[in-house]
């Protein structure tokens, strides 16, 4: 199991006394868990199973000091210690330092560590060696999100430069720190990229197209996605983004993935279906915590059935062990016949305890005694029943701050976490967000540009749910096939957004005089309303707005106060 040890004494010896932990983190991922090891600013990080590691990795396929990250100025190098399993980076073995971009996935022996970056300025100066290929791809992309152009971004692999030589001058050509070739493709359209790409490559080096808006609206997004579908592409093809996504079936339900991370995570969810250990997934509210608990129930080999609760929503004492254990007759108010509790019910299969961080901590001490037992005894009963479930628990919370809290039994978390697995939050694999949103959407309806960008800029506190809520309303609320930025629900901006004016059947005429309006007020009124619009598009960003609309920023600030927008 990866024991990430970050003590502030190690911490201070990386020098990172004014850190900002989770700007950027590696996603641990071994045999049977899954971790957050957040990196600091500078300093260098030794991996390997020695006590003194500071990221220390309890794995057998692991040398004591197996490989080193250093970082320096935000760049990310990982070196090999001359372990005996050697150290990988997207496959290919670390010979000398490599620079490490975001979505990047090292092996150190049989471990698997996610790279990743939430700032863009860290990503900006570690991703490339390239730096004025990198500087160019943030200019385009700008340009074509203010101006509603396209731009293709190629990731090849294994191809040389000098594959792309008949380009247009437009285009700009890059190498990537890890031997890829950087491709930007300003206003092309995907079929049209496509082609380029194909006509260049030949197996076997491979290549992955992303577009911009419609994959991603920054550097940070766009890089990632279209570096992940070239390494899923096979020899000689270029493999398209938007029908990059993995499609995991799950009997009667599904989920999409495209981040690197989470495929780890899913690959590790299904080895540990194989074992009967008690299963831990923490993660924001919203962020799919039940479909990886499903997903367990579903790969093991388990045949009852699959029995979520949600801790959160029980309430007295009384009746959460009522719903867990069952009851008998007359056992309390409101007790008219005997009834079997969860755990009994979901014989053979799993019970799925969501937000078990909430439960009462009467109930935990009685929880845990019956995982202990594998018996349980129902409410105003004596004698014991044995059970046969699989526990797989869910949490929000730091269940170790709420053990130094008092707030919850430190034996049971041990208990309940014989594998621990993290679900990234949606912002944090924003290469997702496009996949999911036109899922959600469902046939017949697109995504104009201006909304990619307000998806896209949106902090998504309510994780993958949020996202759903917002798409089902988008799709009744949209008057036709396109889904603008004002069709969104308020949360996103779309009440404060001025949508097409509601067109009503005139009344019968008297005077047919036209009714005019002073033009000023007119002309305040379209303001108002396109500089609303922009905002919203820009995430609330003035600068962008400004440009979305070609108004210089003084203007554009001084009719904000004017406006009272």
């Amino acid at each position: 199991m990866t024991s990430v040890d970050q003590t502030a004494s190690r911490l201070a010896r990386l020098g990172d006394a004014g850190g900002v932990p989770g700007t950027a983190y590696l996603l641990v991922v071994d045999n049977d868990s899954s971790s957050i090891f957040d990196l600091p600013r500078s300093g260098v990080i030794v991996i390997g199973r020695a006590p003194e590691a500071e990221l220390r990795v309890q794995h057998a396929s692991v040398s004591r000091r197996h490989a080193t990250i250093r970082i320096d100025d935000g760049v990310l190098r990982i070196a090999d210690l001359g372990s005996h399993n050697g150290t990988r980076v997207n496959g290919i073995p670390v010979c000398d330092a490599r620079v490490l971009a975001s979505g990047d996935v090292a092996t150190v022996g049989d471990v698997v560590l996610v790279v990743h970056f939430s700032t863009p300025t860290v990503i900006a100066r570690s991703a490339y060696a390239e730096g004025g290929w990198r500087r160019r791809l943030v200019e385009e992309i700008e340009r074509a999100t203010t101006h509603g152009r396209t731009l293709a971004v190629l990731v090849a692999i294994g191809q040389a430069p000098d594959a792309f030589a008949d380009l247009r001058l437009i285009d700009v050509v890059g190498t990537g720190d890890d031997g890829s070739t950087l491709v930007l493709l300003p206003e092309v359209d995907r079929d049209k990229a496509r082609e380029l790409a194909s006509r260049a490559i030949a197996a076997p080096a491979r290549a992955g197209l992303a577009m911009v808006p419609a994959d991603g609206c920054d550097a940070d997004t766009i890089l990632v996605a279209a570096r992940a579908a070239a390494r899923r592409a096979t020899p000689g093809t270029v493999a398209d983004v938007a029908d990059n996504a993995t499609r995991i079936e799950l009997g009667d339900r599904h989920v999409l993935i495209a981040d690197p991370g989470m495929s780890r995570v899913f690959a590790l969810l299904e080895r540990l279906a194989a074992s009967e250990l008690p299963v831990l997934v923490t993660g924001e509210t919203g962020v799919g915590k039940e479909n990886a608990a499903y997903a367990v129930h579903y790969w093991s080999k388990r045949t009852g059935p699959f029995i979520p609760v949600n801790c959160a929503a029980i309430a007295p004492d009384s009746l959460v062990e009522s719903e867990l254990f069952g009851h008998e007759k007359g056992a309390f108010t409101g007790a008219t016949s005997a009834k079997a509790g969860l755990f009994e019910s979901a014989a053979g299969g799993t019970v799925f305890l969501d937000e078990v961080g909430e439960l009462p901590l009467a109930i935990q001490a009685k929880l845990l005694r019956a995982l202990e037992s594998k018996r349980i005894t129902r409410l105003g009963e004596s004698r014991e029943r044995p059970i046969d479930v699989r526990i797989v628990a869910a949490t929000n919370r730091v269940l170790p701050a709420e053990v130094a809290a008092g707030r919850f039994r430190e034996d049971l978390m041990f208990r309940l976490s014989g594998a621990t697995v993290v679900l990234p939050p949606l912002r944090d694999r924003k290469c997702e967000i496009p996949l999911l949103a036109r899922a959600f959407l469902g046939p017949g309806k697109t995504l104009t540009p201006a909304t990619m960008q307000v998806l896209f800029n949106h902090p998504w506190k309510g994780n993958v749910r949020e996202l759903k809520k917002a798409m089902e309303y988008a799709a009744v609320v949209a008057p036709d096939d396109r889904v603008e930025p004002y069709d969104l629900p308020t949360e996103l901006g779309g009440a404060e957004v001025a949508g097409p004016a509601a067109v009503s059947p005139p009344a019968t005429p008297v005077d047919t005089t036209p009714a005019f309006r002073p033009l000023v007020d007119e002309i305040r009124e379209l303001e108002r309303r396109r500089m609303t619009e922009a905002l919203a598009a820009a995430g609330g960003v003035k600068t962008r707005a400004a440009q979305l609309i070609d108004m210089p920023i003084r203007t554009f600030t001084h009719k904000l106060k004017e406006l009272k927008l």
